[in-house]
């Protein structure tokens, strides 16, 4: 084995072109894979630090989403819009749902949250949204749009409790007071040309809950938990007032059985029962004079029966939520915790389901994953389009070492040996180019790190995870890179060396 290292050796140093040429692409290739991959590490490991810490929680509990939609903690994620804009659905049987997590001891903290959509404008009598419009300068994420998120009283600022006060406190208990993300303070200033500060009286508009309008009181101002966050901005509020913009009725959460006093005797009737009246069924009791209106008292509230139900169904739900989320104790178990609540929430017959951060986010990871699929499909036409070179340069160079390869079989070399020197050239230069890829890629990492850039643009931030660039290598990143390295190298050689094993003493002394 030493004999052949040494002659690999040699005929890397005696065809240097050729060798440096093949180095290049594996030195830049090496570079840019881990560079690109340390870069999506940053972003997915930033990202979910992020909510795991201050949003999502490890386990996030909601409602099984319908058919063609997808629901995270943000809405409702579904390209049919032709029936408006769909709400998240509240939790049926909520307490059957925590009777479940109850019998789990492996959760630290746990609470509820409702989730919602809306636009600020300015207060007065009349919503005035003419600046919305008449603004050219000003883009959707510049304007006063934001999450409306409310948490369960006190576990919920014990489970996220990092928040950056700017300004003023949290919203008053049982009031219409909220708490504005200082981005969104900046967006409303600037579109309605006006101040606004703490104890200022503005209007909050449902985004997806068409008519809702309240008035709200600012009760503070607060940065984002991570100033560099991706999360769009938010504003904090009473549960019983995000109920009302994200429809939690009892209707909304109702799954039991009609009672049994709801007259149903309509339904009984037959199509000509319901309809087969002649005009003159309908009028013959009608007098002839006007004073028919004048004289007959009509009940019309009595038309519509007993309307109790429905009044019932359509007051705002108390405890109503549209999540549970959970942090537990040890980070590991979060997936197999998952697994066993589904499980429990089935047997039950529970039409909710438990998900892992990155679910509970979509909006957000959906993006980077994108990014992640987009980059990969890059980088394997990259590869193939490399190993197609190297595999073109090594046929060429086995052509013009024809004669040493018959001189090499005229004095005794096997196939085997041919073979193995060739793999072993190869693989040296593969291993060696790539460790020097790997350093210039440190190299790199290094200086862009120690730079701190950071981006502010509100789209590039969500789509990237964040607004700090930085990139996070890995082992794993660093081992498959050179595995991936050294198999193709392997691969591209494949045809050469099967060149190289066809040529015989009599083929290269006739060449000569």
């Amino acid at each position: 084995m030493e004999q052949i290292f040494r002659l690999a050796l040699r005929n890397l140093k005696e065809h240097k072109t050729k060798t440096i040429i093949i180095s290049c692409f594996f030195i830049f290739g090496v570079a840019i894979v881990i560079l690109g991959n340390s870069f999506l590490e940053s972003i997915n490991r930033g990202l979910e630090k992020d909510f795991r810490a201050n949003y999502t929680g490890d386990i996030v509990i909601g409602t099984n989403p319908n058919k063609g939609e997808i629901n995270d903690i943000f809405g409702v994620n579904t390209v049919n819009l032709a029936g408006g804009i769909p709400q998240l659905p509240a939790i049926a049987e909520l307490e059957k749902v925590e009777e479940i997590i109850q019998s789990y001891d492996s959760f630290e903290k746990k609470t509820k949250l409702i989730s919602s959509q809306i636009m600020l404008a300015k207060g007065g009598d009349e919503v005035d949204l003419s600046a919305w419009v008449e603004k050219d300068d000003i883009g959707f994420y510049d304007m006063p749009i934001s999450q409306l998120m409310a948490g369960e009283d006190k576990t919920y600022w014990d489970t996220f409790s990092g928040i950056n006060f700017v300004e003023g406190d949290f919203p008053a208990a049982n009031s219409n007071e909220i708490m504005i993300d200082m981005r969104l303070k900046k967006a409303f200033e600037s579109l309605y040309d006006t101040p606004l500060n703490v104890g200022d009286n503005i209007l909050v508009l449902g985004a997806n809950a068409n008519g809702i309008i309240r008035e709200a009181k600012v009760s503070g101002f607060f940065k984002p938990f991570n100033e560099n966050s991706a999360m769009f901005q938010t504003v904090y509020c009473n549960p019983a007032f995000a109920r009302t913009f994200a429809k939690l009725t009892y209707g909304s959460s109702f799954s039991q059985e009609l009672p049994e006093n709801v007259d149903l005797s309509l339904s009984k009737l037959s199509e000509d029962e319901l309809f087969g009246f002649s005009d003159a069924d309908l009028f013959d009791d009608i007098p002839d004079d006007d004073t028919f209106l004048a004289e007959t008292e009509l009940d019309f509230n009595s038309i519509l029966g007993d309307t109790s139900l429905r009044d019932k169904l359509n007051k705002t739900d108390d405890g109503a939520w549209h999540f549970i989320i959970i942090k537990v104790k040890h980070a590991f178990q979060t997936e197999q915790i998952i697994n066993s609540l589904n499980e429990k929430f089935e047997a039950e017959g529970l039409n909710v389901n438990a998900m892992n951060w990155k679910k509970a986010a979509y909006s957000y990871s959906q993006t980077v994953e994108g990014i992640g699929i987009i980059f990969n499909l890059l980088i394997i036409i990259l590869a193939v389009v490399v190993f197609i070179i190297i595999m073109n340069t090594m046929t060429v160079s086995i052509i013009e070492r024809t004669s040493e390869i018959g001189t090499m079989r005229a004095i005794g070399a096997k196939k085997s040996f041919v073979k193995l020197l060739f793999f072993t050239e190869s693989c040296f230069l593969a291993v060696v180019s790539s460790v020097i890829g790997i350093i210039l890629a440190f190299i790199l990492m290094s200086i862009f790190n120690s730079l701190g850039i950071t981006i502010t643009n509100s789209i590039a931030k969500m789509i990237l995870g964040g607004g700090l660039l930085h990139f996070s290598p890995t082992f794993k990143i660093i081992a498959l890179t050179l595995a991936v390295a050294l198999a193709g190298s392997i691969l591209s050689n494949l045809y050469p060396v099967r060149s190289a094993l066809r040529i015989t003493p009599l083929k290269a002394l006739s060449r000569e």
